[in-house]
């Protein structure tokens, strides 16, 4: 099972909007870098919810109920073949009960090559075993 951090602005999104929703799909990623991440989700990996904007906090936990697949509102394919945009559905697991804020993660040297430091304009990315298991004892997960 893999994990990755999915990022939203909490003022379109937010995890309590998942939570009320019970499922949504995933969409509006169009960065290839964030697309290549979201195709390599599968049913039951996991995906740190990150509310960006003033927050800049994972804010929840949710569940991939539904692996990639193409986005009905971008068409067409790439040059390797793949869907051009791929979705995921995902469920709500966990709201955050810890302090796993953007400074939080940043001060610790752990994460000093982690993409959510490096790479702060990408809105999906895989969170590697290590740092998963950091992320969710800092957010209370």
């Amino acid at each position: 099972m893999a994990v990755y951090l999915l990022k939203t602005e909490p003022g379109d999104y937010s995890y309590d909007d998942l939570v009320r929703d019970r499922k949504t799909h995933w969409d509006g990623v169009a960065n290839p870098a964030a697309q290549m991440a979201m195709r390599g989700m599968q049913k039951g990996d996991e995906a740190f919810i990150y509310h960006t904007g003033n927050e800049k906090r994972i804010a929840g936990l949710a569940k991939v109920v539904e692996g990639a697949y193409p986005d009905p509102e971008h068409p067409g394919l790439t040059a390797k073949g793949d869907p051009k945009r791929v979705l995921v559905d995902l469920a709500p697991v966990k709201a955050a009960a810890g302090d796993a804020t953007l400074s939080a993660i940043k001060a610790d040297e752990c994460f000093a090559d982690f993409a959510l430091v490096k790479q702060s304009r990408l809105s999906a990315m895989e969170v590697p075993p290590k740092l998963a298991a950091a992320l969710k004892k800092m957010a209370g997960l």
